[in-house]
């Protein structure tokens, strides 16, 4: 499998080189395949957002390298970092942060409408087959308000992936979701990583999903204190 992501001795520090640094990271290193499916778990505190946030290119490492598809990401400026982050990355948030009174549609197409302005017929039609592909085809024309907290997490699902990453961030995805939901939701992660490909890194303090990766990084006071296969694996 291709490298999609690779870091280097990551690490991070605010107020560096003052009496109130704060080291939260230090020596990451980490590869991540195309195809992989995997938990990063960890306490609060360990360092998880934080280097959630590096690796999707919303915050810079304070040392280190990450590539991204074999392309270094420390020295580019912001310009090149959104456009990078926006044609390589998807993300899924705890919330899923849907603009309310949109259609279903309109949402899982605004990442392109962002980039691209009015989508044409056939973008139009591929974000109707994503929906379809989440069980949701049949209300893509209603306000995304009125959908429960499971159906609203499976169209942000719907909208990271309209771009066709080749990395799926997710944060805490299932966190505000039933066990129910919450399954429905990990199966559409895992057969999306199955068909499309694309590298999934799952944030997670659920036990449960984390298991169910076939990989588990641990996060432990800024370090990995573990890497390797779960049962899921085998």
């Amino acid at each position: 499998m291709s490298e999609v992501l690779r870091l280097e001795g990551l690490g991070k520090a605010y107020n560096p080189g003052t009496a109130l640094e704060q080291r939260v990271l230090q020596g990451i290193d980490l590869q991540l395949a195309r195809g992989e499916l995997c938990a990063l778990i960890g306490p609060s505190g360990s360092g998880k957002s934080t280097l959630l946030n590096l690796i999707g290119l919303l915050d810079t490492p304070t040392e280190g390298e990450l590539y991204l598809e074999g392309v270094p990401t420390r020295a580019l400026d912001d310009d090149a970092r959104t456009r990078l982050r926006n044609h390589k990355l998807g993300f899924v948030f705890q919330f899923h942060h849907l603009i309310s009174a949109f259609s279903v549609l309109d949402n899982v197409l605004m990442p392109l409408m962002i980039r691209h302005g009015r989508p044409d017929a056939e973008t139009r039609a591929r974000a109707g087959e994503l929906l379809a592909a989440v069980g949701l085809g049949d209300l893509q024309h209603k306000p995304a308000g009125q959908l429960s907290g499971g159906q609203q997490q499976r169209v942000a699902i719907a909208r990271a992936l309209i771009t066709r990453p080749v990395l799926l961030l997710a944060d805490e995805p299932t966190g505000n979701l039933d066990t129910r939901s919450a399954d429905t939701v990990f199966e559409l992660f895992r057969r999306f990583n199955r068909e499309f490909g694309c590298a999934v890194l799952v944030v997670t303090h659920d036990p449960r999903l984390a298991a169910r990766c076939p990989r588990c990084i641990e996060l432990v006071d800024g370090r990995i204190v573990r890497d390797a296969p779960t049962t899921a694996a085998q």
